[in-house]
């Protein structure tokens, strides 16, 4: 008849249970009630169950911890760091002189069809002004000197806005290509760390319900140990 190292009460040969024969994992559960206890020492197959259910419950905890953990970790990811073509079309404007905004909408502006029937406009309010209305005392009379005179410093102004427009739409076009490098470099990198995590998880989630199905087995085989044999 062996004792049980917990209880220090007989154990029935049938009930008993060496501590050579119990998982690490439930054997580190018993040692840290009872510091004492060692492979050699003997428990009952009742007390055995009654830790293999606190080590089952301390698994499912951890799980839920784990889980807890790497939904914190996800939410500070949000907050910390934006989106990344956000952040970069935020620092580009930023970059932006008053000229560089001027020439922009400026140029936004001159190809319009806003500005096109406004100018064809005023141009027809002018010579009308100036044949009809007072064709005695005109301003600028036929063929419309002052009229051309304004034309030309408008192209003359109108142009070099138009280049800067264009150097600027330039610029635009190697900063949105390098800003798609950036961004497609950022998103191989997270999809690739994304991936790594999912493979750790997996394989942990594995482990662990391997353990699981390894101690559904030993409650299994218990039974069937004290389970009455059928006479022959």
């Amino acid at each position: 008849m062996q004792t049980s190292f917990l209880s220090k009460q007989t154990i029935d040969p049938h009930e008993s249970v060496a501590g050579s024969s119990i998982r690490a994992g439930i054997l580190a559960l018993i040692k840290r009630d009872y510091p004492g206890f060692e492979v050699h020492h003997f428990i009952s197959a009742t007390e055995l169950n009654q830790y293999r259910r606190r080590y089952l419950n301390w698994l499912i905890e951890e799980e839920k911890a784990e889980l807890a953990a790497l939904d914190k970790e996800v939410m500070l990811a949000i907050q910390q760091n934006g989106i990344l073509s956000e952040t970069i079309q935020e620092e580009a404007e930023k970059k932006l002189t008053l000229g560089e905004r001027l020439a922009d909408r400026v140029a936004s502006f001159g190809g319009s069809w806003i500005f096109i029937i406004s100018f064809f406009c005023f141009i027809l309010c002018w010579m009308f002004i100036n044949v009809w209305w007072l064709r005695q005392q005109a301003f600028d009379p036929f063929p419309f000197i002052l009229l051309n005179l304004i034309l030309s410093c408008l192209a003359a102004i109108q142009a070099p806005i138009i280049m800067m427009s264009q150097n600027r739409q330039e610029q635009k076009d190697r900063q949105r290509a390098e800003h798609d490098y950036r961004i497609n470099l950022k998103a191989e990198l997270e999809i690739k760390l994304l991936s790594e995590k999912i493979d750790h998880l997996l394989v942990h989630q594995n482990k662990k319900l391997l353990e699981i199905q390894e101690m559904q087995i030993d409650y299994l085989e218990d039974l069937l140990k004290r389970s009455p044999r059928p006479s022959s």
